[in-house]
């Protein structure tokens, strides 16, 4: 599986910005995406995620109100629509997908994109 994130830049406090994260090879071993980013300095942390089957969605409670995650099954694409920005949402922005692998146990194995940077100016 390969991630290639895009959409990231620069925007305003308040300002908006929507990411995209296109999936390409084995996608149908996929149980869940999500976005991950990571501030300078800090530990990368756990923004969303959403799950292939149900489509039910997780926010971190930093986020929650203003970041909605999406995806597009036909175009095998999942988004993060970031609205109401702020400084501190500064950071790389890491699309993650999870395979659910059964050999030679059950255990996840996660894919990571690249990364895209999102800065929000005050």
């Amino acid at each position: 599986v390969q991630l290639v994130e895009s959409g990231g830049g620069l925007v305003q406090a308040g300002g908006s910005l929507r990411l995209s994260c296109a999936a390409s090879g084995s996608t149908f071993s996929i149980n869940a995406m999500g976005w991950y980013r990571q501030a300078p300095g800090k530990q990368r942390e756990l923004v969303a995620t959403i799950t292939s089957g149900n489509g039910n969605t997780y926010y971190a409670d930093s986020v929650k109100g203003r970041f909605t995650i999406s995806r597009d099954n036909a175009k095998n694409t999942m988004y993060l629509q970031m609205n109401s920005l702020k400084p501190e949402d500064t950071a790389v922005y890491y699309c993650n997908a999870v395979e659910l692998r059964m050999i030679p146990n059950p255990y996840e194995y996660d894919y990571w994109g690249q990364g895209t940077q999102v800065t929000v100016s005050s």
